[in-house]
């Protein structure tokens, strides 16, 4: 069907459209690889940019591993020392199912507006 669009669409041109299209018709210019260099580029710059988080949470992760370590250790015989009427939670502070629930739909239902008044 496409392609007999297509025909008709030659057969119906007239002499100008042609000559039209024979004056912009032009060999693909000759770049000496530059496309392929550039290309290149473009994709290692991609798997740098890929990498470069991974590497670093590794890097920033081996860091912080000891001193992150020592602190939760601090923070332990620190809570023992507290009397237990410090640490002790009540019943009552704890938030329950639906409240939660409604929170999270009320969030979500910020976001959505948040995301519709900058469209």
């Amino acid at each position: 069907m496409t392609s007999k669009i297509i025909n008709m669409a030659e057969r119906i041109k007239d002499p100008e459209d042609r000559m039209l299209e024979a004056l912009f018709e032009s060999a693909p210019i000759a770049d000496n690889g530059f496309a392929a260099k550039v290309v290149r580029r473009l994709r290692q710059r991609l798997w740098i940019r890929r990498l470069a988080l991974p590497v670093a949470l590794l890097v920033g992760g081996s860091i912080a591993f000891k001193p992150l370590v020592q602190l939760t250790t601090a923070t332990t015989t620190l809570l023992d020392a507290l009397p237990g009427e410090f640490t002790a939670l009540p019943v009552e502070s704890i938030p329950q199912l639906p409240t939660l629930l409604m929170g999270a739909a009320l969030l979500g239902v910020a976001m959505l507006t948040a995301r519709m008044l900058q469209e």
